[in-house]
């Protein structure tokens, strides 16, 4: 009997993460981000005048801090099953991947372990540059397009490659505000 309740329980939160998949999915493609953003706030993420462009694919949005400012671009993938934090004034282009949680290769069970993502203020994540667990992107820091990020990054650092590493510095004297590039409101 109380294996019965236990794979109940077990089938009932699979289907409601089941459903809230298909509802995230649906919301990514609302044709206003102030509608999308509305929505995820009363589901729980924490959105400080940030946009979030349409096709985004997200996973424990209560585990999720956007920053003021700050510009989510298209498609991007957003893991916060171990905590995402984004900072303010952060671009992260289209189709970026933040994974908080991934398999361990060498364990018997297959099983997942994983840990938060902070990216600090000023960072620029560029197009399909991939995060991985642990790491943290330091201000100002700069990921070229297509970068596997293993490590965390220093501030001010770019990094490219994959693995990421350091190619060059960047300039410290950062006042700019996303916000001021104006935003088309149907994105």
């Amino acid at each position: 009997m109380k294996e019965t309740f236990f794979l109940n329980k077990k089938m009932l939160r699979s289907y409601f993460n089941g459903f809230l998949w298909l509802i995230l999915g649906l919301l990514s493609h609302i044709p206003s981000h102030f509608l999308r953003n509305s929505i995820l706030r009363l589901l729980g993420m924490k959105l400080d005048n940030a946009v979030l462009y349409s096709g985004f694919h997200i996973r424990k949005l209560s585990k999720i801090r956007i920053g003021k400012h700050t510009i989510i671009g298209h498609g991007v993938t957003l893991d916060g099953r171990n905590g995402i934090t984004i900072g303010e004034n952060v671009n992260i282009s289209s189709e970026v991947m933040l994974w908080t949680m991934q398999h361990d290769y060498n364990d018997s069970n297959f099983s997942a372990s994983g840990g938060p993502i902070i990216i600090n203020d000023y960072a620029w994540i560029s197009a399909r540059a991939i995060i991985l667990p642990n790491i943290t992107i330091g201000k100002g820091a700069v990921v070229a397009a297509g970068s596997v990020v293993t490590k965390d990054v220093e501030d001010y650092t770019v990094v490219g490659g994959i693995p990421a590493k350091k190619i060059a510095n960047r300039n410290k004297n950062l006042e700019y505000s996303l916000s001021d590039f104006g935003v088309t409101p149907f994105v």
